[in-house]
């Protein structure tokens, strides 16, 4: 008879290698499909550049392959072995570090609703967080039988569309409630809780909003009932970026989809997200790109369609 962790391992093995054949079967070139919304699956046959996005409320699993993302300072790596759970909209930068044709990059991402986080905590009883001690909006965690078995369950739904209709909603209940119950349970009560996290995913959707205008700490803080030392400790704390660094890339991100959407030069794209000098707008793209904001413009036209200018992921 086999040792139980031996059989478990068995287990997780043939897993992630039935995750594998249907992502690959569900999409058989490079690139992204949505077969279910809110679900999206990924191929690549080769590592990446650096891609710059805006990562989305997210369960991310790799079934082969492997990639990183960097959030300001932090860099965080995930496999087929742990899984990349994000709670609030944030830019970061990501790539695809372990792709090949023989082993392709393949990846699911399910998109978490706060509304469906909500309910299946309210029907497990489960109490709202206490504090944002648990509330960093970015985390990778190791990926445990349970969590890989339901996300395997509903990519096999994806290509059932009557079964799809009914048992999709459940399966999807399975997998918030397993995260639930998880390591990174806590983190996740965040996302449709009121308390610092709230409040500080509202700072965010202030920021995106006003970009391009000067940051104002103090009335931020204010009109979320919190003191300007208070408010920038617990924004580092969820986001790892200060209010200002946030900013900073939200206008750098922005600039570069207006040069390439847009066909501005990069003088007017960076005064029009708030930069006054263009020497300085000029410095800090490159230090965030590795490239004058002039050549990659001509870079990103000359490349369109095989590189994306600004683009959501998390994938």
């Amino acid at each position: 008879m086999q040792p139980m962790d031996e059989r478990a391992e068995q287990r997780g093995r043939s897993s992630r290698e039935g995750l594998a054949e249907r992502i690959a079967s569900a999409i058989r070139e490079d690139g992204v499909v949505e077969p279910i919304p809110g679900l999206h699956l990924t191929r690549a046959s080769e590592p990446s550049g650096t891609i710059h996005g805006v990562s989305q409320p997210s369960l991310c699993v790799i079934a082969q392959g492997a990639k990183e993302v960097y959030l300001g300072d932090s860099r965080y790596r995930y496999d087929a072995q742990r899984y990349l759970l994000t709670t609030i909209e944030l830019p970061v930068t990501a790539r695809i570090v372990q792709a090949s044709r023989e082993r392709p990059y393949l990846a699911f991402r399910l998109e978490l609703d706060e509304a469906l986080v909500g309910s299946v905590m309210v029907e497990a009883g489960l109490p709202a967080p206490r504090s944002q001690g648990d509330a960093k909006a970015l985390v990778v965690s190791a990926l445990d039988s349970g969590l890989l078995d339901a996300t395997l369950r509903l990519v096999e739904l994806s290509g059932s569309p009557v079964e799809a209709r009914v048992l999709v909603p459940l399966v999807k209940r399975e997998i918030v409630f397993r995260l639930l119950m998880g390591e990174q349970g806590n983190r996740l009560r965040h996302l449709p809780m009121l308390g610092y996290s709230h409040s500080i995913a509202k700072a965010i959707g202030l920021l995106r909003k006003d970009f391009d205008q000067p940051l104002r700490i103090e009335s931020i803080a204010r009109e979320l009932g919190m003191s300007s030392s208070s408010f920038h400790h617990h924004f580092k704390a969820i986001t790892d970026m200060s209010p200002l660094q946030f900013q900073k890339q939200l206008r750098l991100q922005e600039a570069r989809r207006m040069m390439l959407g847009e066909n501005l030069d990069a003088a007017s794209a960076g005064f029009r997200v708030g930069y006054g000098d263009a020497s300085h707008f000029s410095r800090d793209y490159k230090k965030r790109f590795g490239i004058s904001p002039a050549r990659d413009a001509e870079r990103l036209r000359a490349n369109m369609g095989t590189i994306p200018a600004a683009s959501t992921y998390s994938r």
